[in-house]
């Protein structure tokens, strides 16, 4: 059974920072693209940061030299550090992880909250 469990999520004041952790099991990693998305109150689900096997990053333009996305194919991790967060992060983040030879095998967690306020 597959299960990709995210933490770290909270509230936070503008400024601030969160780190996000995927904790994955059932599958490696190391067949695995793997990507951060989120969704606020209203919104379209969005992609934020996505990350290949071999540690290619790419970051959506509105978080980019703000958030950093990190992996650990051993240990099955995948993390997101969140600098200097602004109300609009506000938003449900979700891991994916997409397989390298099929999309047909995607995997989602069950979202953690991040809520950003004064």
């Amino acid at each position: 059974q597959v299960q990709l469990v995210e933490s770290g999520g909270g509230s936070v004041q503008p400024g601030g920072s969160l780190r996000l952790s995927c904790a994955v099991s059932g599958i490696s990693l190391t067949m695995y693209k793997m990507n951060w998305y989120r969704q606020a109150p209203g919104k379209q689900r969005e992609l934020v940061a996505h990350i290949s096997v071999g540690g290619t990053t790419n970051y959506a333009d509105s978080v980019e030299g703000r958030f950093t996305v990190s992996r650990d194919n051993v240990e099955n991790t995948v993390l997101l550090q969140m600098n200097n967060l602004q109300r609009e992060d506000t938003a449900v983040y979700y891991c994916n992880a997409v397989n390298v030879m099929s999309r047909q095998y995607s995997y989602w967690g069950q979202g953690t909250q991040v809520t950003v306020s004064s």
